[in-house]
């Protein structure tokens, strides 16, 4: 089966692939369709984006297509930023900027509890979506370590953990994150058809 990844992100990419290695699938994504417009991600919530997401590249390109929206709740920030987590400190966007911004609003705060939420849809061509979700609680530092991974993973500690996800190897990540708990909610979810049966 061909499965279209509906993201043009690299990084989100590495982290799909890696997580679903093995399945029987083909995967392709976005950037194999450079023809097709990126999907302007206006919802208000994390389902809203993924959907379109999903179903536009389906309709568009005549795969199944499994989309993400996914971001970074904070408790003292009233659940920000959110659905806004990419472009927290505007465009370009810059995780730098974004995590230097994060850093500015929690200043002086003692509550620095946290959650990376992801919500995952998969879409027909015909557009029929559904969708499934993960979540990672934890809490953010108030200065950056560790090297890998993207985004906010070097300010944020994982419940339960020492290290940050930027500190830790993919594997061990990916297994626990927000995004590998919804591919792996998608995978029993939909395992005929994401060759997990």
């Amino acid at each position: 089966m061909k499965l279209l990844v509906a993201t043009r992100n690299k990084h989100k990419l590495e982290e799909i692939h890696a997580i679903l290695a093995g399945l029987d699938v083909e995967l392709h994504s976005a950037l194999d369709f450079p023809e097709i417009p990126d999907v302007v991600e206006d919802g208000d919530t994390f389902e809203a984006n993924a959907i379109k997401k999903a179903v536009t590249l389906a309709r568009a390109t005549g795969c199944w297509a499994l989309a993400d929206d996914s971001g970074l709740e904070v408790e003292a920030l009233g659940n920000a930023p959110g659905v806004y987590s990419a472009r927290y400190a505007g465009e370009p966007v810059s995780y730098a900027a974004n995590n230097e911004k994060l850093l500015r609003e929690l200043a002086g705060q003692t509550d620095r509890r946290a959650r990376f939420r992801c919500v995952m849809a998969l879409s027909d061509p015909a557009g029929r979506a559904e969708t499934v979700a993960g979540r990672c609680e934890g809490h953010i530092l108030e200065a950056l370590r560790g090297a890998a991974g993207f985004g906010y993973d070097p300010l944020f500690v994982p419940e339960g953990f020492e290290q940050t996800f930027a500190e830790m190897p993919a594997e061990e990540k990916n297994a626990i994150s927000h995004r590998g708990r919804a591919l792996a909610a998608a995978q029993e979810k939909w395992k005929q058809l994401l060759g997990g049966a």
